[in-house]
């Protein structure tokens, strides 16, 4: 319980949601270009859920890199 904890405490500091954020905007932006852009320019139906998905996942691979980095970085500064 204390390790998912300091997870979440890890994920709300230190500008992880900001960079997070930033980066889901740039690379979901790509994405949803690559994947769905017949339909972004007004030839097929746009799929919300894979534009909710493809902006939702690098955030969260995002997210988790900094926060592991960080559980890591703590636990090497308490040996």
């Amino acid at each position: 319980m204390l390790l998912l904890k300091q997870a979440c405490q890890c994920a709300l500091s230190n500008g992880v949601p900001c960079r997070s954020l930033f980066v889901a905007l740039i690379v979901g932006t790509i994405l949803n270009l690559i994947n769905q852009g017949d339909a972004l320019f007004g030839v097929g139906p746009i799929n919300w859920i894979k534009v909710v998905l493809t902006y939702l996942v690098p955030y969260a691979v995002c997210t988790y890199g900094a926060v592991s980095f960080q559980m890591r970085d703590a636990r090497k500064s308490l040996s």
